[in-house]
């Protein structure tokens, strides 16, 4: 028998699915607190093992908390994952930090700042004079931009 290819991902998805499901009805560890996010999982091909990739909002302290509980609820959640997609063997679940998001915020943060800076910048005249009109150059500028 062939083994199917497509398999681990369909799986990875229905963990993925299944374990926001879980997380946002509310996990009963008082470290999992603010907004926890599932952004991805990985499978291994025979289903044994899954990196569930969480993004998790907070400063460090409140972020390692909530990966002590869900390290904690973790095989409360492979059980759950077992019955709830009827698979054989539950995988053994490993909760990851995923900064894609928070790293994502930052550029955005960045391009922002870079386009207010630009904004503030005074705009140059087509004659490549400054736009503050006073029409002075620096001293040993040829007229008119021409090099001579």
């Amino acid at each position: 028998m062939a083994f199917d290819n497509r398999r681990p991902d369909r799986v990875a998805e229905a963990i993925r699915e299944e374990v926001a499901r879980f997380l946002s009805d509310g996990v009963k560890d008082p470290r999992v607190r603010g907004i926890v996010t599932v952004t991805g999982v990985d499978v291994t091909r025979d289903l044994r093992h899954a990196k569930v990739f969480v993004s998790v909002l907070g400063d460090d302290a409140a972020r390692g908390e909530t990966f002590e509980g869900l390290a904690a609820v973790a095989s409360h959640l492979r059980g759950h994952l077992g019955r709830a997609l009827r698979l054989r063997a539950a995988p053994e679940i490993e909760f990851r930090n995923d900064t894609s998001i928070a790293h994502a915020a930052r550029i955005e943060t960045l391009l922002e700042q870079i386009q207010r800076e630009r904004e503030e910048k005074p705009e140059p005249h087509a004659d490549g004079e400054a736009a503050d009109g006073n029409g002075e150059r620096a001293a040993g500028e040829p007229p008119n931009g021409s090099a001579g």
